[in-house]
């Protein structure tokens, strides 16, 4: 009886065996209509589950066939809630001969930066500072109390009105450095939390859309600078950015605007407009066309306040005159912000490197100090920020040394800068592009 026992046992363990893949089988597996990836050796077909991922089918998508471990414990801070919806996507887990990295990636890297990421939340660095969010949250609004004022009490004459442009830009800037923290989940430690939290800030404090945001920047985190997966950098023709692309278009006679000048044309079309016209466009119609009723009422109700507070100072027409300028204001801020540790950066098609090799390939830093920790809304330690984008900003410093010491150990290149610098390093990244499809455009 005791043998019958064990053998039901053995053949219920046998039949329970998973099947094994090698990586040649599961690379196959990368198209739109087939996605199979790897998370801990465990092999998981995502195909119908990413229609249904919250950030985005594209941002799932873009690790099919491929090793998606580093990437799926740095978006997801619930690791355990997660881990309920990818049960039933098991089909299977590599085959023991395999390595646990797909494409020859650099393994001893990634097992390095996962001991990192150990001691990092052993050091209680993924816990947030709820009274650091509270106050920067009173400080924007703050900013739009004293902006309303100086219109009371001073009336709508152009000093009061250019002052409180500036201030209301601010506040938007800094509202939308506070959106981002929520948007990556790394204040609350529950997710739906954090998930309110970001529809109220991005939707009724700058009028735009939470799921819109989601979905376009965490594949700019999946892939930085990757083209046709970091929608940052597609510039639908506008620029040329790198080296690859600029060669490429020049050997194809590509010239929808002469690039040899894009370094020049950029203060003209990059920081003017990308908020006041491309984004604003880009967020009222991704509301519409996916009917998200829900982020469309958020920030109608942004848009409600506005005009309820400005109309009776300038009238309609002056009040979204004013809005534009406003958002002309904040574009500059953010443009010169996020493109300072991204442009000026290796951008190219992908090169299938560990997490963190990538990471530091597309990002670079701006040294510390409380005017550049505020100004850029800490995204002074971009590295660090895509290394770990859950982590509570205000911790991203106290990583930076453990990161360094990595960086040091694997000979990675660890790019930190004064503002000044980085921001002057925009341009001469254009103009070096530029220059590269010039050459290649009238030579090869």
């Amino acid at each position: 009886m005791g043998k019958g026992g064990n053998k039901g046992e053995g053949a219920a363990e046998r039949e329970a065996t998973m099947p094994t893949f090698s990586w040649e089988e599961i690379q196959k597996h990368n198209l739109r209509t087939d996605k199979w990836l790897v998370i801990d050796r465990k092999v998981y077909n995502i195909t119908e589950w990413s229609l249904r991922h919250p950030g985005g089918q594209r941002v799932i998508g873009h690790y099919a066939g491929e090793d998606a471990t580093d990437v799926f414990h740095a978006f997801h801070p619930n690791l355990k809630f997660v881990r309920k919806f990818l049960k039933p996507l098991l089909i299977g887990e590599l085959a023991p001969e395999e390595p646990s990295q797909d494409r020859g990636k650099n393994s001893q890297v990634t097992e390095d930066f996962r001991v990192l990421r150990k001691t990092a939340e052993d050091m209680n660095l993924f816990k947030a500072n709820h009274v650091f969010f509270l106050l920067h949250l009173a400080h924007i609004i703050a900013l739009e109390s004293i902006a309303w004022f100086t219109i009371f009490y001073f009336g709508n004459g152009w000093i009061p009105t250019l002052i409180t442009a500036f201030v209301l830009a601010t506040s938007q800037a800094q509202a939308g450095w506070l959106q981002h923290d929520y948007g990556h989940l790394s204040v609350y430690r529950k997710s739906m939390w954090n998930h309110i939290a970001h529809k109220f800030i991005i939707g009724h404090l700058k009028g735009a859309s939470a799921n819109w945001w989601n979905h376009r920047h965490f594949q700019h985190h999946a892939k930085p600078n990757i083209f046709q997966k970091d929608p940052d950098v597609n510039m639908l023709h506008t620029f040329v950015l790198g080296e690859w692309q600029p060669i490429e278009y020049g050997k194809k006679k590509l010239k929808y605007l002469p690039y040899n000048h894009q370094h020049e044309y950029f203060f003209l079309i990059g920081p003017p407009l990308l908020i006041p016209v491309y984004f604003q466009y880009q967020i009222i119609m991704t509301m519409i066309v996916r009917k998200d009723w829900v982020d469309l009422a958020w920030a109608i109700s942004y848009y409600t306040r506005y005009f309820v507070t400005y109309i009776p100072f300038y009238g309609i027409l002056g009040a979204l005159l004013f809005l534009n300028f406003i958002r002309f204001l904040e574009s500059h801020w953010f443009v010169w912000v996020t493109q300072m540790n991204h442009i000026v950066m290796e951008i190219d098609q992908e090169p299938y490197r560990d997490w963190f090799s990538s990471q530091l390939s597309a990002t670079c830093n701006v040294e510390q100090s409380f005017f550049n920790d505020w100004f850029s809304g800490h995204l002074n330690f971009q590295i660090e920020h895509h290394l770990f984008p859950t982590m509570p900003r205000h911790n991203l410093h106290k990583v930076a040394p453990l990161v360094k010491s990595l960086c040091a150990k694997h000979g990675i290149e660890y790019q930190e800068k004064p503002l000044l610098r980085a921001l002057l390093d925009i341009i001469r990244s254009l103009k070096k592009s530029g220059e590269l499809w010039l050459d290649a455009y009238l030579h090869k």
